[in-house]
């Protein structure tokens, strides 16, 4: 018999219940419901491992190879960390729907609090890259806590809580590079050690609270499941699945331009300073937040998820329209709280993208898609850094264009091809 997967609910002798909070409003939901805390915890951190490398990370590569041209180092271990979570998060995903959500979630953040310990103390080259291999691993760990996050959830919570989960990935890559720089100017080591404490903490955690949301299925595990191509192979085998998964590539390609061309661009444009691109980027990521954190489960009620998605994509598109013409530092900061309204469209198309399949096919379904997040963090960057280079000299803005160009792609993508997809499986 096919497993199920229960309803949201709290802890109660060890089991999930069914959530009978008034309303199941927001702060109550989370204080009855542990286990939700605990994923949020773990997304969190994912991201606060992040962003705290990219402060130190360049000095501490010209510490260890005593090689003051540390540029091609740099590039090795960004692309690292994302070609292993492009390889192992269907891999996590898979896993998970044959032994459980919770034994893959422990190791996982077992996993994390030893890379960071390693990179903490690494005194050659060849271990940074060892642990910057298993931290891209272990972040992989996201597609399984976005599967837990599915099967405690009804439909109708699905597009809020994946709102609240993006909001903490967003907190968690706002205090990564904050946190990072401060500790690395105590001592370039010290970050690490603060991330290996704070994984320690929420292993222990998630070791004492989080209960099993699935009953793990009886059969053998199939060795071939772990082929990290299989479930893509899946995915070209269900043809109403592709255009999810390219909707859901293309919403995080174009998020990697921001990171990319970001202070470039506020540098060439307005002139700013290091303080300032920090402030604009810290004045997005809080709006970011709140925006992901309230709106996406309204924004669903009022429109429905697939009219979100594009509500979402309209929001950016004006957003970078507007600031490929800026010409003043103010308006950037004005511009904000509509940029920030794009942050709708993707909680929302997550929760689309799981009515496509079965609940037993979710954890599968989520490695998918946290690949196509990584291998967009792969080629994205490449892309945007070229065409930037291209057009600085004469209109710095014009990067802004390009994004606009690739999101219209979208549009047409998530009003059809989602209709598709549903149909097909």
């Amino acid at each position: 018999m096919k497993n199920r997967a229960r309803p949201q609910g709290d802890i109660r002798g060890g089991a999930i219940a069914p959530d009978r909070s008034p309303g199941g409003r927001l702060l109550s939901g989370l204080i009855m419901n542990r286990p939700l805390v605990v994923i949020f915890a773990t997304i969190c951190l994912d991201a606060v491992g992040i962003g705290l490398v990219f402060p130190v990370l360049p000095r501490l590569l010209e510490d260890v190879t005593h090689n003051p041209n540390i540029a091609p180092y740099i590039g090795i271990m960004i692309a690292l960390y994302a070609v292993m979570q492009f390889v192992f998060a269907p891999v996590l995903g898979a896993l998970s729907d044959t032994l459980g959500r919770r034994p893959v979630l422990l190791i996982s953040l077992a996993g994390a609090a030893i890379n960071y310990v390693i990179m903490a103390f690494a005194p050659q080259l060849w271990m940074l890259v060892l642990g910057r291999a298993i931290a891209g691993l272990t972040s992989a760990n996201v597609s399984v806590a976005t599967a837990y996050i599915t099967d405690i959830s009804s439909e109708d919570q699905r597009a809020r809580r994946f709102g609240l989960s993006n909001a903490m990935f967003g907190i968690g890559f706002i205090i990564g590079p904050v946190l990072g720089g401060l500790l690395g100017d105590t001592w370039l080591r010290l970050p690490f050690i603060a991330a290996a404490a704070l994984n320690a903490g929420n292993l222990l955690l998630a070791v004492f609270v989080l209960p099993e949301s699935r009953a793990p299925a009886r059969e053998k595990i199939d060795l071939a499941a772990l082929n990290p191509l299989r479930p893509l192979r899946w995915v070209f085998s269900m043809k109403g699945l592709l255009p999810v998964v390219f909707v859901y590539f293309i919403l995080s390609a174009t998020g990697e331009a921001y990171g990319v061309c970001w202070a470039m661009w506020g540098f060439d444009t307005f002139q700013w300073n290091g303080l300032w691109i920090g402030l604009s980027l810290g004045a997005f990521g809080i709006c970011q937040t709140l925006v992901q954190a309230f709106l996406p489960g309204p924004a669903t009620r009022l429109f429905g998820e697939r009219m979100a998605v594009v509500v979402g994509i309209a929001c950016a598109c004006i957003a970078l329209v507007a600031l490929a013409f800026a010409n003043q530092g103010w308006m950037v900061f004005a511009i904000m709280p509509l940029f920030a309204l794009a942050g709708i469209g993707t909680p929302a198309f997550q929760a689309l993208a799981t009515e496509q399949v079965d609940p037993d096919r979710q954890g599968q379904l989520q490695g998918v898609l946290s690949s196509a997040v990584s291998l967009a963090s792969i080629a994205a960057p490449l892309a945007f850094s070229t065409f930037y280079f291209v057009v600085q000299n004469d209109w710095p803005g014009a990067i802004w264009l390009a994004v606009v160009v690739i999101y219209a792609i979208a549009i047409p993508l998530v009003l059809l091809g989602t209709r598709t997809a549903r149909a097909a499986t």
